[in-house]
């Protein structure tokens, strides 16, 4: 047997190939919605996948502000954020994001999933989240991802 025919390819960041999906996210639990993102955002679906390099692909989530939470996330989690200021504490609920910007519920979410550092900034990029059905990303061509 030859011994080359079983050795680990490292994936080069120039060799990438990304793929666009699209995410319908109406009536989705956020928490296993984002997982799944963050999975496509990281290359862990290509067999091509290496933990040091970009290798995911584009993912458009639509319908971002009818995501659900299961059990008592809707009233009892929080949103928290500083200012930087003395008392510029605040503090919000999903449903005060949701009316406010509902598109961070997802990118927040997908976030937390992602790893830390500049890697992670630069597959967040690759995120792109709309309240509504609407997007403009028609041209790319986007493949439906069933979650």
């Amino acid at each position: 047997m030859n011994v080359q025919s079983y050795k680990t390819v490292s994936a080069k960041p120039a060799d990438v190939e990304r793929a666009w999906w699209i995410v319908d996210a109406d009536q989705q639990v956020v928490g296993r919605l984002a997982s799944r993102v963050a999975a496509i955002l990281r290359g862990k679906h290509k067999p091509s996948f290496t933990p040091h390099v970009d290798t995911g692909d584009f993912v458009v989530v639509v319908n971002a502000d009818k995501v659900r939470f299961s059990g008592s996330k809707e009233t009892s989690k929080t949103y928290f954020s500083h200012s930087g200021y003395p008392g510029g504490v605040r503090v919000r609920s999903p449903r005060d994001m949701r009316s406010s910007k509902p598109e961070f519920i997802v990118e927040n979410a997908v976030r937390g999933m992602l790893p830390k550092g500049p890697l992670g900034r630069r597959m967040l990029k690759k995120l792109k989240v709309y309240a509504g059905a609407d997007h403009p990303h028609e041209a790319q061509k986007p493949s439906k991802l069933e979650v």
